[in-house]
């Protein structure tokens, strides 16, 4: 991916954003840092109309990570609901555990103490120390990827994981003013979640539609490794859920034969169940006797 001078995407881009940005909690001035933390881990893989109300509904309850840790793990399990990937609400619950025990309750502003908090990656640490704290980071989200694929290297699809290519490349883009570079992280997202999609992405929207090296040479189709849909019907994920489900409604321990009501595959039912005591995102408390921990 060799990138095209930055001139001709920073301009567009930070002025399309500037115009057609979304309203959300964690992006308004008054956001706090953990509001920010609080909403990437939400939002991995999770659409934003589905985090919104649970992240208001979190920060109510827990403004501040003290607040989240001095809570049982369990309730951050229950507080999470359907948003699924549930062991994501245990990596929360230990972050503020972490910042409370090493950083006095505030969350991190520097890349490296950000990405020492259990359950936070190199995309986490990045975009929270960009879009928390205007710091300037390389932002490489499933959106921004896309879009860098698409406008400079010339590609409907990334790779499956980062390169070192793809780095470098979004490096040279990146602004060297710090807050000019975390506004163009989070605009170069907000394009990719809105114009330029995974399926049918809107060209004659996008800002940069007349230099976007994929659309100039004619939308050649995607040739690399298969991309495999991810299966949910009958999958154990969806079992894990529905045990979950039942566990998250009751705020008294729960007998077994309520979990078995729920899914009819018993080796799967028993596999699943297993599973999460393993993750600790259940524990068992009695024979046959389960509960969030």
């Amino acid at each position: 991916m060799s990138p095209m001078p930055t001139s001709e995407l920073h301009t567009p881009v930070l002025d399309w954003y500037d115009e057609h940005q979304r309203d959300l909690p964690w992006r308004r001035p008054e956001a706090t840092p953990w509001s920010v933390l609080v909403s990437e881990l939400m939002l991995q893989q999770t659409p934003v109309k589905r985090v919104l109300p649970v992240h208001e509904a979190w920060l109510e309850r827990w403004p501040m990570p003290a607040d989240l840790a001095a809570e049982p793990t369990g309730e951050a399990v229950r507080a999470w609901g359907r948003l699924g990937y549930p062991r994501r609400a245990l990596r929360l619950h230990a972050a503020a555990t972490a910042i409370v025990a090493d950083h006095d309750g505030e969350v991190p502003a520097d890349y490296d103490d950000l990405i020492a908090l259990p359950g936070v990656g190199d995309y986490t640490a990045a975009a929270v120390a960009s879009f928390a704290f205007g710091r300037r980071h390389v932002v490489l989200d499933t959106n921004v990827r896309r879009v860098l694929a698409r406008a400079v290297g010339g590609v409907e699809w990334p790779a499956r994981s980062v390169t070192r290519a793809e780095r470098d490349a979004a490096t040279v883009l990146l602004p060297d003013d710090d807050a000019t570079a975390a506004t163009w992280a989070v605009a170069v997202m907000e394009l990719g979640a809105l114009v330029c999609t995974a399926t049918g992405p809107r060209c004659e929207a996008c800002p940069v539609a007349d230099r976007c090296a994929w659309r100039l040479a004619g939308h050649p189709a995607y040739d690399g490794p298969p991309r495999r849909a991810q299966a949910w019907e009958g999958t154990d994920r969806q079992c894990r859920g529905r045990l979950m489900a039942v566990l998250r409604e009751s705020h008294a321990p729960v007998h077994r034969s309520a979990l078995d009501a729920v899914w009819p595959d018993e080796e799967q039912r028993t596999r699943c169940l297993a599973g999460l005591v393993a993750d600790g995102l259940v524990a068992q408390v009695a024979a046959d006797v389960y509960a969030l921990p």
